[in-house]
């Protein structure tokens, strides 16, 4: 099994939806290939972690109790050994979907958006790398040997850029998985603080930095350049995130 189809075959694994037949193989494969294995953690901890966000939802308290009170005083006052009233019935089943109207839309309101759940991934993958101790997997502040890493690894070149003169120094890098796809993920550092810096070809036009609001307390910029989108993440103050942003925008990118 190679690593295209053991990446179709890794979502319904984790969602326990996988034929039996189908597991052995692929549990091979993803305890020999490090990507894929990566793949297969990240898939469990965001299936995790999307159980935890407000994804499920059940009828506001006070939708509830009316849809009850109606359904009760209809049927206090009809009965049901008689001959049936059809505009009785007519009316409940109009109450009924006039509910059921009423929760959808307040579930479509509520329900995060794509790109929130995207920063929510990306926080997520930020604490994992601390809490598993798999911050990087090339120690270097050498941006001549961070980038050559990531050579052959991934289907695109990330940029790679030295800021230790702006005093926010590049200690590695890492192979993460994000939005479906591997990503390259830079670490910097300042002081105490690591920043994790994802990036991936993006589609999108060029984006000027835009912040998110603290999720579990650490900060989201997000922007996009030169075919390429970028996520910072880190418990770095959202000023001090926003000048690394900048710095790293302004910054001399390291020729292939």
């Amino acid at each position: 099994m190679n690593c295209q189809q053991a990446k179709l075959l890794i979502e319904p694994y984790v969602d326990g939806e996988l034929e039996a037949a189908g597991i052995p193989e692929l549990e091979k494969h993803i305890n020999e290939c490090p990507a894929c294995a990566l793949a297969w953690r990240n898939l469990q901890a965001l299936r995790k972690s999307l159980k935890l966000d407000p994804l499920y939802f059940t009828a506001p308290p006070e939708l509830r109790r009316r849809v009850k009170a109606e359904l009760r005083s209809q049927v206090e006052t009809k009965s049901w050994w008689g001959s049936w009233d059809w505009n009785w019935l007519t009316a409940t089943t109009t109450s009924i979907a006039t509910a059921c109207l009423a929760l959808l839309f307040t579930v479509t309101l509520t329900r995060p958006s794509a790109e929130q759940r995207l920063t929510q991934e990306i926080v997520s993958s930020h604490v994992r790398s601390l809490m598993a101790n798999h911050v990087l997997d090339v120690v270097s502040t050498d941006q001549h040997t961070v980038k050559p890493w990531f050579n052959g690894k991934l289907d695109f070149s990330p940029p790679v850029k030295d800021l230790a003169a702006q005093e926010f120094p590049l200690i590695g890098g890492r192979l993460d998985y994000l939005d479906g796809r591997s990503v390259a993920a830079l670490v910097f550092q300042r002081k105490l603080h690591f920043i994790n810096l994802f990036i991936w070809p993006a589609n999108e036009t060029s984006s000027k930095p835009a912040s998110f609001a603290p999720i579990q307390g650490y900060n989201v910029i997000h922007w996009s350049e030169a075919d390429m989108t970028f996520w910072a993440v880190s418990d770095l103050n959202k000023k001090e995130l926003m000048e690394f942003v900048q710095d790293f925008a302004t910054g001399e990118t390291v020729k292939p």
